[in-house]
């Protein structure tokens, strides 16, 4: 399984797809109630022309479109969970197109001033559904009403603007306007569809972001609490153990005090590190002056800030020597270490991690490799989040992660998780290279 945790620049068709997904659900109750409302108005305006207006019209093969249309709501209704989608809701219009061809072809053809409800299926069809149903539909109702002109049953109420009973110039006129304004719908309402799902759908993004946003703003103000905090005892505490190791080397002469000295103030040292780490230098790269730096010594730099024997298994590997990139070094070697310290917490100590790097195609991209236990889907979903960790309590704060996506996402990169359930995890960080 693979799942990018960084936020993309821009958007895809496939975005613009999942944008408009909800459109047909939430568009259903009214358009059920829109297709109930034209066929009540289709049934009134039968059933007033032939009773009152005195139009002759087949009533009995009138009522066979009409039942079968309004079939089309309580079908969808009654399959809710499986057929309120898009295909769904394509094929009700397609359905209601049909039935209409059917009823003007047995209300007067081309001359049922009526002609133009085709226009209503296709602006339905253009605000919710996708250009594809859109033009299906369009060239549909287009060809349906092409097909009124040699299959109909004449209504000589209906003929009475013009007297021929061959070819009318007048409704073929009609059927040209027709074609033109469908294609002009089609064209226009897709458009400005697609670019409210395209605002839409950068909304959701600026929202997300924003979030995100509170979320590392909240980290930074507590690793900056953290750091004034501790920094005073920290500072004591380094002062004290300084005098404890000159005092028993010189007054004691005991070696073995003043090693355990030397060790209380390298503790303290990595204390001060891990806080670093967390301050706003580590969550805010490009507040860091990016200066040239050697792939083969970014990587020597990140393998020798572990301590034997974490060391011997780190393994990295450079394509093509000699290589510069300018990046950020402190953020960047901060964020190499805290993957491969995942790499290796995964392998338990016992499997090599491989580091590599390489440039192709006008990127950078960082690629660390283990064979330890995987991470099942649910982990993958929440990997990047702040304060999320699977490692065990004093192990981690969760943040590692974190901080490495907030800094890919500071320089335009990716970060990229593909891993399967004891099959090991790969990780690819991939930044965008300077141009000259």
């Amino acid at each position: 399984m693979r799942v990018s945790v960084t936020q993309r620049r821009d958007l895809s068709a496939a975005d613009l797809r999942s944008a408009g997904e909800a459109a047909p659900s939430l568009a259903f109750p009214w358009v059920a109630k829109l297709r109930y409302g034209l066929l009540a108005g289709e049934c009134a305006l039968i059933l007033a022309a032939h009773y009152i207006f005195g139009v002759e019209l087949p009533i009995l093969w009138l009522a066979l479109p009409v039942a079968v249309a309004a079939l089309g709501n309580p079908l969808l209704e009654r399959f809710t969970g499986a057929f309120r989608d898009r295909r769904a809701l394509g094929i009700l219009l397609t359905l209601d197109t049909l039935c209409l061809t059917a009823l003007l072809s047995l209300t007067g053809g081309p001359a049922n001033p009526f002609t133009l409800l085709y226009l209503v299926q296709i602006t339905l069809s253009a605000v919710i559904l996708s250009k594809e149903w859109t033009w299906v539909i369009g060239g549909l109702s287009v060809a349906g009403y092409a097909f009124l002109f040699p299959v109909h049953v004449r209504v000589p109420v209906f003929e009475s603007h013009h007297t021929s009973e061959g070819f009318s110039v007048h409704l073929a006129g009609m059927w040209i306007a027709f074609a033109a304004a469908s294609l002009v719908i089609t064209i226009f309402i897709g458009k400005v569809s697609e670019a409210l799902r395209r605002r839409e759908q950068e909304a959701l993004l600026l929202r997300d972001q924003a979030a995100r946003d509170e979320r590392l703003a909240a980290i930074v103000t507590l690793a900056a609490g953290a750091a004034h905090e501790l920094g005073t005892p920290l500072g004591t505490i380094a002062v004290v153990s300084k005098d404890l190791e000159l005092y028993a080397e010189r007054e004691l002469g005991n070696g073995e005090v003043a090693t355990e000295a030397r060790l209380i103030r390298s503790e303290v040292d990595r204390c001060r590190g891990i806080l670093q780490q967390m301050s706003i230098r580590g969550a805010e790269p490009l507040g860091e002056t990016p200066v040239p730096l050697g792939l083969s010594e970014a990587l020597g730099s990140v393998k020798q800030g572990f301590i034997s024997p974490e060391r011997e298994l780190v393994r990295t590997e450079v394509a093509g020597e000699g290589q510069e990139v300018t990046l950020p070094p402190d953020a960047t070697r901060q964020a190499l270490t805290a993957l491969v310290r995942n790499a290796l917490d995964a392998s338990d100590g016992s499997h090599p991690v491989l580091l590599t790097a390489e440039c192709a195609q006008g990127k950078l991209r960082f690629t660390v490799e283990d064979s330890g236990c995987g991470m099942r889907r649910e982990t993958l979903d929440r990997v990047a989040q702040p304060f999320f960790t699977t490692k065990p309590p004093g192990r981690g704060m969760g943040l590692g992660t974190f901080l490495v996506r907030a800094y890919a996402e500071a320089l335009n990169g990716s970060l990229e998780f593909e891993s399967e359930a004891g099959a090991g995890t790969k990780v690819t960080l991939e930044l965008p290279l300077p141009r000259p």
